[in-house]
């Protein structure tokens, strides 16, 4: 799932802010940085699949492979997990530099030498006082209540949803209380992300400090759905000014590409403890940075307040250790197909070179904790290693910032029609035809809802596995609980592998009109 860019170009050329460090041939690169990053995290898992990470030649399609053995060996030893996360992290910090008063800098030293905050301009909502009821808008319905307990119950049955996130959605129907969030300082990296949670916690009262790209047009919209409401709104501005007065508007904004260090400098400065989500999405390698650049102000966050809290959501096209009730799940799917269809799919898979329909969850994968786990690769290689890597540093950051004690929320969100992946005709006909094989892409208000009740629940709720005091048997765990992954993982199918086949049907409905 893909957001709204919340950066411009302004740290592009590396005069000022984030960029990645030269390599060997004098180059910056992210293609050999992502290579070195990943191999570094597969060390602490196998020195060997390392070292083929490294000398990867195809790096640009050959990246899922090396993807599914990092969480492989993460899913045989949970402590190979942390061990990897935090290599593989460590690695991606030495991969830029930061480019600023002083020269290029290692990201780390900044850590120390934060600058002077900018001021904060605070907009408070005129909307109805009282927290607004959760509701789901969905298919030209506003859910609640027990119409949208029966519409969890069965997305759940379908397999849309993994049944801890059912349960987790039921327990926030059954506790309207939770929804007030005024005693909460929710900061907002990427405040204007089509797909983030701003709408709903505009109307629960909350603190939300806002952080985007300089852009009046951003602010006007960031402004007038908080006006809308009834939360309180900090702003970052670069000179003071008079709330209320729309003279402000040029003045807002950080751009966290290029100046991450303010912005961290800027939250200190605000009540909390602070919930920090990092929610920004840029095309291509700058999506590396920006997640880097993210990373550095949770990271700066959570040493100044042991209590700061970290939240993201991932992307279901991705590789996850599955449960193995979802694996045997996949792999029955897969068994049990009707003769037909295995008859009628096995030519075309020999036309296609081999590269359609094969099983989602090829095997249980037997955990040091003897446990056993499934492995769902839905990875779409058009993507790129760029988006699959900026969502892995954010994995990666959610299980340390966990192990130290920190309350983290990194919950799967469902594939979502968001302007930003409909730009893609094959990405928008694959979406159209994904429901023949059971696969369910929720429109953008859908999912601001549900991942933004998800989100409470895992500020309120001692249930959740992004409370640190609830043990694990593995610390993937986290991403398995609360996951609305649409129904990748327990397809019959690998993702990429029927993408085709639904690209075809959606621009055959497309055709017909329907």
């Amino acid at each position: 799932m893909k957001g709204t860019p919340v950066s411009t170009a302004a740290a592009a050329a590396a005069e000022v802010g984030i960029a990645f460090a030269a390599g060997d041939d004098g180059r910056p690169s992210s293609r050999a940085a992502g290579a070195r990053i990943v191999a570094a995290a597969l060390e602490a898992c196998d020195a060997g699949h390392a070292d083929e990470a490294r000398r990867e030649p195809r790096w640009r399609h050959a990246y899922p492979r090396h993807f599914r053995r990092l969480v492989y060996g993460g899913i045989r030893s949970p402590d190979a997990a942390l061990a990897s996360a935090r290599a593989g992290l460590d690695e991606a910090w030495n991969a830029v530099v930061w480019h600023g008063d002083a020269g290029a800098q290692p990201l780390r030293e900044l850590m120390g030498q934060l600058p002077a905050p900018p001021s904060t301009l605070t907009v408070q909502g005129q909307g109805d006082p009282r927290p607004a009821v959760w509701s789901v808008p969905y298919r030209g319905e506003e859910l609640s209540g027990r119409a949208l307990a029966q519409r969890i119950d069965d997305w759940c049955s379908r397999g849309i949803v993994e049944p801890s996130a059912a349960a987790s959605l039921t327990r926030c129907v059954q506790h309207p209380e939770w929804f007030d969030l005024s005693d909460r300082t929710l900061v907002l990296l990427g405040a204007g992300s089509e797909a983030g949670p701003l709408r709903w916690l505009a109307r629960w009262r909350a603190r939300i400090a806002a952080i985007d790209v300089p852009s009046e047009a951003v602010w006007r919209r960031i402004a007038a759905t908080v006006t809308d409401g009834n939360a309180t709104l900090y702003v970052p501005l670069r000179r003071s000014r008079v709330a209320g007065d729309d003279d402000w508007l040029p003045d807002a904004g950080i751009d966290l590409l290029a100046d991450a260090p303010r912005a961290a400098a800027w939250l200190h400065t605000l009540p909390g403890p602070l919930d920090v989500a990092a929610l920004g999405y840029l095309d291509g390698e700058r999506h590396v940075r920006l997640s880097l650049a993210m990373d550095f102000v949770q990271a700066a966050a959570c040493e100044a307040d042991p209590r700061t809290t970290l939240a993201w959501m991932a992307t279901p096209t991705d590789v996850f250790a599955v449960p193995e009730a979802t694996a045997r799940r996949a792999i029955e799917a897969f068994e049990h197909r009707p003769v037909v269809q295995r008859a009628l799919q096995l030519p075309v898979r020999l036309a296609s070179g081999d590269r359609l329909f094969h099983a989602n969850v090829e095997e249980l994968i037997l955990s040091g904790n003897g446990r056993r786990y499934g492995l769902v690769d839905s990875l779409v290689v058009e993507q790129g290693p760029n988006y699959a890597l900026a969502k892995r540093l954010q994995q990666w950051r959610a299980l340390l910032a966990r192990r130290a004690g920190h309350r983290v929320c990194l919950n799967v969100a469902p594939s979502t029609t968001t302007a930003s992946v409909l730009k893609n005709p094959a990405f928008a006909a694959g979406f159209a035809g994904a429901d023949t094989f059971g696969v369910e892409a929720f429109e953008p208000a859908t999912t601001n809802a549900l991942m933004a009740a998800l989100w409470v629940h895992d500020l309120r709720s001692a249930d959740s596995a992004a409370d640190p005091a609830r043990r694990l048997a593995h610390p993937y765990e986290l991403f398995m609980d609360n996951a609305c992954h649409g129904g990748l993982w327990p397809l019959a199918y690998r993702a990429r592998s029927v993408l085709p086949m639904a690209a075809v049907l959606g621009w055959m409905r497309g055709a017909r009109g329907g």
